[in-house]
């Protein structure tokens, strides 16, 4: 086994020259001044100590460039990771205590440790367990439900839930009780960064800057957003005046410290652990493979869950949170130029410079502008539209989105996610339990097989050709009985059925006993059964059974084929059609044996 297959940073690392580094280096530049407030915003948010995300932001990022295969993926905390572990946690322990501190580290370790394992394990499937609907749904209720949650420290009063059922009722209670100066800061806060955000890069541009320059100095909106604060409330007091600081924040690098080892608290973690996981993953390939894309490059899932793994065991031995790949700063980092993860690297040095030389000038920083960050980064997260658009194109997906969007926002996150992931197998299953099933007749003159209630096409009166339109298995093996049974008692002239499998992928165990039976019943109504376009693994799975040695009829490569064996006399054909056809199925070289 290559040595580079696990460590990607070895093929791009040999090629790495000075004009990747001067690119890495401005990029580095850029997200770290993004990622300084959205770090102490989202460890806010976590219920943490503020300077917990800038720890979060430094080892964790080293570990994902040995590890990690996007080139341009930026990790670190992220909000609904941090509402995921807030709601994990803060049942358990008082926010912000040595114990929850513990607690969020290790649910880090945890994290890590079950990404790694199931990169070993090559486990990256359980994944596809969370559907886009059910994604989507998530993060929308989730970007809802942390704008609200921070409407507390804007309003400057106080205020906790994990649904919208348990903050509404507060924050209503406490709408007396609103302190006027942190409101204003707030308020004043949203406004600059909902601004920055939409028009400050047009200005820029209209001011002589290009483009790109307008972009990456619109992107410090927060940081000159939090100068301005701090000096703001240093200068009139506002501290004094009751207006809530983040307050001390420890200077200097993190030591590299265990996480709270407590088994009993460590299971009581792991399914928390397993859907941020899940989460983290499935948010951060979905990020990587767009971006990668753009560059015509591509990411190995293994790799992913790896350097994810390792950057959240990362987090656990620094004094961290749970982290992952960020849309907005991949975005970010993509835009500005990354060419490696080397900008990762670059970026965790910024940070750690930060923590060793800025961390006392943000003594003063209000707790309303790390709100009012957090707010405008969820709500562009929120699409309420595609709940629509879901809905209108499969009503089961859309249930199943709403299902994950209500729970969320009703009943609390890990439900929520639960609720829809649970959903969706359930209608799945119950859509699977009743597969399309259509009965055939030829389209004059060729080949083809069409469905008779949709095609004007020629049937035979002694041939029921019957199409299955999905693979059988447990859930549609006695419908599938049934349907037969039924087609059968409707048309008494019928001596063959010819089940027509070309969307059959997969015959289990119980629909193969099936089949048996469907077999002995038609044989006793002097009917048989055939089968036609049987794909190659299907044919190998019969083949290790004795269904085929039971079989009344015969297995055929096509539906043609059936027909002009068992009931000729009915096709209608073109012989310069089927002449023609011959001739390019024999230039295309078509196997004999059924695929």
């Amino acid at each position: 086994m290559k040595l580079s297959r696990w460590l990607p940073c070895l093929d791009w690392g040999r090629h790495y020259n000075r004009h990747h580094a001067s690119q890495d280096g401005l990029a580095a530049l850029i997200v770290t001044l993004m990622l300084i407030p959205q770090s102490l915003a989202y460890a806010m948010l976590a219920g943490l100590p503020p300077v917990m995300g800038l720890y979060a932001s430094i080892l964790p990022l080293l570990a994902y460039a040995l590890f990690g295969s996007s080139r341009t993926l930026a990790v670190g905390p992220v909000a609904v990771v941090s509402l995921m572990t807030a709601a994990a946690l803060q049942p358990l322990f008082p926010a912000g205590s040595a114990e929850y501190i513990g607690a969020a580290m290790l649910l880090a370790l945890l994290s890590g440790l079950l990404l790694s394992v199931m990169a070993v394990l090559r486990l990256g499937f359980l994944a596809n367990f969370l559907s886009h609907p059910v994604v989507s749904g998530f993060i929308s209720a989730s970007g809802i439900l942390i704008a609200i949650g921070q409407l507390k420290h804007l309003l400057g009063i106080s205020a906790s839930g994990d649904s919208l059922l348990q903050l509404l009722p507060q924050l209503w209670r406490g709408l007396p009780a609103i302190h006027g100066p942190t409101l204003l800061i707030g308020l004043l806060s949203l406004a600059w960064l909902w601004w920055a955000r939409a028009q400050l890069k047009p200005l820029l541009q209209r001011l002589g800057l290009s483009a790109t320059a307008a972009g990456n100095v619109a992107k410090a909106g927060p940081v000159l957003a939090i100068i301005v604060a701090v000096v703001g409330v240093t200068g009139l007091n506002l501290d004094q005046a009751g207006v809530k600081v983040v307050g001390s924040i420890p200077q200097g690098l993190p030591g590299l410290t265990l996480p709270t080892l407590d088994l009993d608290l460590a299971m009581q973690l792991l399914p928390a652990a397993l859907l941020i996981s899940l989460v983290g993953f499935v948010e951060s390939v979905s990020v990587g493979q767009t971006l990668a894309a753009k560059r015509r490059q591509r990411i190995q899932p293994d790799n992913e869950l790896l350097g994810l793994g390792t950057a959240n065991i990362a987090a656990a031995f620094s004094g961290g949170l749970p982290v992952t790949g960020g849309f907005a700063r991949s975005v970010v980092n993509y835009d500005a130029g990354a060419q490696t993860p080397m900008a990762g690297v670059f970026t965790a040095v910024g940070i750690a410079l930060s923590v060793m030389l800025l961390t006392p000038l943000l003594h003063n920083l209000p707790q309303a502008v790390l709100a009012a960050t957090i707010i405008v980064a969820v709500l562009s997260l929120v699409d309420l539209a595609s709940l629509k658009r879901t809905w209108r194109y499969s009503r089961q997906d859309g249930a199943a989105q709403l299902a994950t969007l209500l729970g969320v926002l009703l009943i609390g996150v890990e439900t929520g996610i639960l609720l829809g992931m649970g959903l969706s197998l359930l209608l799945f299953l119950w859509r699977t339990s009743k597969p399309h099933m259509a009965v055939v007749g030829q389209v004059p003159g060729s080949e083809h097989f069409r469905n008779v209630e949709r095609f004007s096409v020629i049937e035979s009166p002694s041939v029921l050709s019957l199409r299955v339109d999905e693979s059988l298995y447990f859930p549609n093996a006695r419908y599938l009985e049934d349907r037969i049974g039924e087609l059968i008692a409707s048309r008494p002239q019928v001596r063959h059925l010819v089940l027509m499998c070309s969307g059959v992928n997969l015959i289990d165990a119980s629909a193969l006993d099936s089949l048996e039976a469907i077999v002995e019943r038609l044989q006793t109504a002097g009917v048989h059964l055939h089968l036609s376009e049987v794909k190659g693994p299907v044919m190998d799975q019969l083949h290790r059974s004795s269904f085929l040695d039971e079989l009344s009829g015969q297995v055929f490569i096509s539906q043609f084929e059936a027909l002009k064996t068992l009931s000729p006399q009915t096709l209608q054909t073109d012989p310069a059609c089927t002449e023609n056809q011959r001739h390019s199925a024999a230039q295309a070289g078509h196997p004999s044996s059924p695929k």
